[in-house]
């Protein structure tokens, strides 16, 4: 299959390695506004050519869109304009309400699948892209019943190939839920950071003594704003929602760390610990998962 990718990133462009890898990909086309990233793309052979916009989508089988999600509403509607009427148009963006919502009424609607496979890095472009990066990782298809079974079929084989464990959610179900789990601990990344960064001004050796506690908690603070910043603007109503009890629980934590209450931070602590047995349980379920996976294809490869 003739696969296009616009926005040839870490994201894009790990999904065009995998593509390739896995025999899914016949030919790889690439589009991106930066001419930069298009010629390194090439160069690191991540796709075959270039072309524009226009040429890339009347050629495509399947279009993959790994642009920002601000870039990504606006573009929607033209691509599935422009796409042939077996083309499948596939996105990975990390909100999905509005997206959806900005082509509910297209004609070619069942050809688009609503898709955010969740993974990444703090690094960005071209460079940045490597195969595996999905492995294992999860992927949220978003109104499912809004895509035809042969764009789900077909949405399905990338997202295999790609290694990607896939659920199913409404539209709004998921944006409320990466609010929590993702968006907010991004904007607690670029703020633990900028508060360090003002205080180093006056404190020269304060990162002197930064561990790996701090570079992994402020790890996202590496990454891209341009991306970032749609994705907190489009999510605003539960990003704020999550935000507004962030900070709830920061105030109870500073209001007994005054009253020098040691018994209440520690069981405030204590309860947060919990997280652990909920991480644990999800590890142990995806590498059952996994384990059965591989068992039913090795018994498909014997038969």
């Amino acid at each position: 299959m003739k696969v296009t990718v616009i926005g040839l990133g870490l994201i894009g462009g790990s999904i065009a390695i995998d593509l390739r890898k896995a025999g899914v990909a016949t030919e790889l086309i690439g589009v991106d506004l930066s001419t930069d990233n298009a010629l390194k793309a090439v160069e690191l052979g991540l796709v075959d050519k270039i072309l524009t916009e226009d040429s890339a989508l009347h050629q495509a089988d399947i279009v993959i869109l790994a642009i920002p999600v601000n870039a990504l509403s606006q573009l929607l509607p033209s691509v599935l304009d422009a796409v042939r009427p077996n083309a499948v148009v596939i996105d990975a963006g990390s909100t999905k309400s509005l997206i959806c919502r900005t082509i509910a009424s297209h004609p070619k609607r069942e050809q688009f699948v609503a898709a955010h496979p969740i993974a990444g890095t703090e690094n960005s472009g071209p460079e940045a892209a490597f195969s595996g990066l999905f492995r294992n990782k999860t992927n949220i298809i978003c109104e499912k019943d809004r895509s035809s079974d042969r764009a789900l079929e077909i949405a399905m084989r990338v997202f295999n190939a790609l290694g990607l464990r896939t659920i199913f959610m409404e539209a709004e179900e998921h944006d409320k839920h990466v609010a929590y789990v993702s968006h907010l601990s991004h904007v607690s990344s670029f703020l633990l950071g900028q508060t360090v960064l003002d205080i180093e001004k006056d404190e020269k050796n304060i990162f002197a003594l930064a561990g790996s506690g701090f570079a992994s908690t402020v790890r996202l603070a590496k990454s891209s704003p341009e991306m970032w910043a749609p994705i907190f603007e489009q999510n605003l109503e539960y990003l704020s929602q999550a935000l507004l009890e962030y900070i709830m629980h920061l105030q109870r934590f500073h209001y007994h760390l005054m009253k020098r209450d040691i018994k209440e931070l520690n069981r405030i602590m204590s309860g947060a610990n919990e997280i652990r047995r909920v991480l644990d349980g999800i590890e142990l379920k995806t590498k059952i998962q996994n384990e059965t996976q591989s068992a039913e294809q090795s018994v498909g490869t014997i038969k």
